[in-house]
């Protein structure tokens, strides 16, 4: 209560030590001695955290009158990461010019109806100690701000008008223009190949529709692209309805109120009218191969040159992340592993998982072996990537596709708690970050309205069996592979080879018959 209590030398202050004794510092003055076990007098009861108190981490949701969710975590701290998630991406081009949601991503946080250019955007944030961000992928565009939690208000203005309220003036669309040809010709360029196979891949697997098509724009539509064709891209795609402000670090009702005062009934620059163009497509899995022969051995020069190297990636479908399935192919994912050739590292690393063992530390000509996951609302892929020197191509290809033949076969009891040990860690540990929590909170309302929290998905994937790991790979080998190859491809198998290797039951190649070697 907070009232003093009297000092009686009853037998709790007798046991406290509060008896009238008396302890002498070395300096000489006395006071009472008090143990710290019993309470303080004076002093009001303390509340302690209990553990059990989860239903105050879930996240909230609030439907607005115009269909815009809006979506919050607590989290402790004086900063706050908020944004806007839009359910717009490159799978929904198919009927514009390729490469809008690539230019929409750079002319991001420029300037606004009510700011007059980035500079000013950027100094406002400034005042609360924030930055700004934007992403744009297959399926989602994002517009995020880490800032003290007490400029709320004026970073829900701020997204509201650079979403809503962009000015798209000729002089930011001929920057952006420069900016995407810089990074097309750095792509080429680029040492490491991953981003561009990521792409030829999703190509091979679902061609010329949704997921598959093009996430860069390509430079014949660089100058093609204009506020016009933008303008009628955005007033399909930003609807309310499209779109979830997620917000990490604040309170509920605070977000609520800002987006009722900032995004409820705001007319977009583009105007309100009915929309008539949404691409609702399902993506249709087709497979295939996608090749880039390349002259790659100037790649990287200098006093450590990398070799010259031929990469092939080769994928299956999997499942949507909706479906039941999603968590044991994650656990799948990180049971194969794999990494490139000198990544250093113990166990931690992943020097355990099945591309380490088998494959890296096998075969010393590799020089990289890396499993990787895309999966999206209505699909999935899981591929392989690995690279060599141009010669061992057809062999780099037959230890691939054994691979994904010995991932229906025996899975042990240790590897399986390893994987699932791996992955529960990683997931808590992204987790502790505020703009992955927040990207997570967005991400999962925009899809599915709601949240599963951490703890949820460790139960989940603590589930998972040796008999659901063999049972999703059993159904994924009965698709047809995609394939995306860049390098020099003298050497790869045709197409129909590697199709026969992961129908086989070694995996193995067919056996080429040859009067000259």
């Amino acid at each position: 209560s907070g009232a003093r209590a009297p000092l009686t030398a009853g037998p709790l202050s007798r046991r406290c030590g509060l008896a009238g004794g008396r302890s002498y510092s070395g300096g000489g003055g006395g006071y009472p001695s008090v143990s710290l076990s019993c309470p303080l007098p004076g002093v009001p009861q303390a509340v302690f955290a209990a553990s059990g108190g989860r239903e105050r981490f879930e996240t909230r949701v609030t439907v607005l009158e115009n269909g815009l969710r809006v979506a919050s975590q607590k989290k402790f701290g004086q900063f706050c990461t908020v944004g806007l998630l839009v359910n717009s991406g490159s799978r929904h081009e198919a009927k514009y010019l390729s490469g809008i949601s690539h230019f929409l991503e750079k002319l991001a946080f420029s300037s606004t109806a009510q700011f007059g250019s980035k500079d000013e955007i950027l100094f406002t944030l400034e005042k609360h100690g924030g930055i700004c961000d934007c992403q744009a992928s297959r399926d989602t565009i994002m517009y995020a701000v880490s800032a003290d939690a007490k400029g709320l208000d004026t970073v829900v203005n701020l997204l509201a008008d650079v979403a809503l309220q962009p000015r798209l003036s000729d002089e930011e669309i001929e920057m952006t223009r420069t900016a995407i040809r810089f990074e097309l010709e750095d792509l080429n360029m680029r040492p490491d190949p991953e981003p561009l196979l990521t792409e030829m891949i999703h190509a091979a697997a679902y061609r010329n529709n949704t997921v598959g098509l093009n996430r860069f724009c390509p430079v014949e539509n660089t100058d093609k692209i204009d506020r016009e064709v933008l303008h009628s891209y955005l007033r399909n795609y930003y609807t309310p309805d499209r779109m979830v402000l997620a917000g990490v670090g604040i309170e509920h009702e605070q977000l609520v109120e800002c987006a009722k005062k900032y995004l409820l009934g705001a007319e977009p620059v583009w105007g309100s009218g009915q929309t008539k163009d949404v691409d609702r497509s399902v993506a249709q899995y087709t497979g295939g191969i996608v090749k880039v022969e390349k002259d790659m051995s100037d790649v990287s020069l200098g006093p450590t040159p990398i070799p010259e190297l031929t990469h092939i990636m080769i994928g299956l479908e999997s499942c949507s992340f909706l479906e039941e399935d999603f968590i044991p192919f994650a656990v799948l994912n990180m049971m194969m592993g794999g990494g490139g050739s000198f990544s250093a590292g113990g166990p931690g690393k992943g020097m355990f998982t099945r591309l380490y063992l088998n494959v890296l530390n096998r075969h010393h000509w590799m020089y990289n072996a890396t499993s990787y996951h895309h999966s999206y609302e209505d699909t999935g892929l899981l591929c392989i990537h690995a690279s060599a020197d141009p010669k061992q191509v057809r062999e780099m290809v037959e230890i691939i596709t054994r691979e994904f033949i010995l991932m229906a076969g025996a899975v042990g009891e240790v590897e399986l708690e390893r994987a699932k040990t791996q992955l529960k860690s990683m997931l808590m540990m992204n987790l502790e970050s505020r703009p992955v929590i927040f990207e997570d909170v967005g991400r999962q309302v925009l899809a599915t309205n709601t949240r599963k929290l951490p703890h949820e998905l460790c139960d989940l994937i603590s589930q998972v069996k040796s008999t659901d790991i063999k049972r999703v790979v059993t159904k994924m080998l009965h698709k047809k592979p995609a394939v995306a190859a860049l390098g020099d491809l003298t050497d790869l198998p045709t197409y129909e080879d590697i199709q026969a290797a992961l129908s086989s039951k070694d995996g193995r190649l067919p056996r080429l018959y040859r009067l000259f070697r």
